[in-house]
Order: C-alpha cells, then structure tokens, then sequence
C-alpha cells in the first residue's frame, strides 16, 4: 500500500484517478519542511522522514507558483506567502498594472521505499546531508541515505485579474489557455495540473516497481 502523505483528501483522490483502486491512502504526518529555493530537497526530506515513521512506500509533494517576472517567487514560499500576502496582493505585484505575467505552478513527487533505484530519465536524490544538517538531525548516516525518485509536473500560464469561484490557492490569478484554474472543474483542472502531470508520470514509473 502506497501512503499518500498529506492533509488534503483532494490530492488523495487526484492520485487515484491515476493508481489503481485500492493501492494508494492517505497518511497524515507533519514531517520537517525545511527551508530551500527550490521543491526538490524539501520533497525528498520530507519523503525521507515520512518513510522512517510509516515503514512503508511512501509519496510526498511540494508545489509552487513561479512568476517569471519576480524571478520564480513565490517559488517554494508560495504557501507562506499566500497566507501572509495574499492571492490578490501576489496577483496585482506580478501583472504591474493590466499587463498578464508569465508564470508556472510546479510540482515535485518524492517517492521513497527504502530500496535503491534503477537509472532512469527521472532524478534520483540519493542523498541529504546538508538539509539533515540544517535541521540537526542525529539519526545517522541511514536516515539520509535513503534514496528518492523524483517525479516533475509543470503547467505554462499567465497571471490575471482573479477569475472564478472554484479550486483554492493561486487558482484563481492563474490562467492556462484562456481559462483560470479556478475557472475549471476538478476533472478538468486534472488533466491539465502540475499535479497530474508529475502524477503521470509517477504512475507509469511505478506500475513496473
């Protein structure tokens, strides 16, 4: 059984849509979010330690909003800053005025079972050292040794004037192909999320684990 570690049920059902009935549940465990500019360390840190506690194959994600125009911020501070900023605020510093910015959400998958890994296109974090530092872990060599897969999800989009009711978070500054996210159903903001893009992928990799 595969733990989804997360609090929001949503992403646990967006998994299913793509795993197997059955094969995948939800595990609520607050791992050590540590400070980086990128998602990758900070989702396989916390694939690292939820996989200590649960014993089990675990995945984790990190996700992101990165405007091109404010260099990739909010980047993977985009949760602190949505709740200290604001959607609306972030929105009208990255657009100037009328004018739509570029921008990505991006999201990261860590999946980590204790064993190693074949080379594969998708990357391998073998190792933790410096983010196990950071936050002073003593649990030895073991506890960062662990190898993560790493799996990417990225969708293209502008920033706007918020737009719809729907989804939570950035979604509704977020336009991809003339609709914002907050615009779309849950089917329809599925198939194309940076979510179910890394969700793809994963799943593929993982029917031949």
């Amino acid at each position: 059984m595969l733990r989804y570690v997360t609090t929001n049920a949503g992403k646990v059902r967006e998994a299913e849509e793509y795993l197997d009935d059955g094969s995948v549940t939800q595990l609520d465990f607050d791992y050590t979010e540590i400070q980086a500019p990128t998602l990758e360390p900070i989702a396989a840190r916390g694939a690292r330690e939820a996989y200590r506690h649960a014993g089990a194959p675990v995945l984790v994600d990190d996700a992101g909003l990165f405007v091109d125009r404010l260099d990739g911020f909010p980047g993977p501070y985009s949760a602190y800053v949505e709740e200290t900023v604001g959607v609306e605020r972030v929105g009208q510093l990255a657009r100037r005025g009328d004018d739509p910015a570029r921008a990505a959400f991006r999201c990261v998958l860590a999946y980590c079972d204790g064993d190693p890994f074949d080379a594969s296109p998708d990357p391998i974090d073998r190792g933790d050292r410096a983010a196990a530092a950071a936050v002073g872990t003593d649990e030895g060599d073991d506890a960062t040794d662990l190898p993560v897969k790493l799996f990417e999800g990225v969708v293209r989009g502008r920033i706007v004037e918020p737009r719809g009711s729907g989804g939570f978070g950035y979604d509704p500054i977020f336009e991809h192909e003339g609709t914002t996210f907050a615009e779309m159903g849950s089917t329809g903001k599925n198939a194309v999320s940076h979510r179910g893009r890394a969700l793809a992928k994963f799943t593929e990799w993982y029917a031949g684990r």
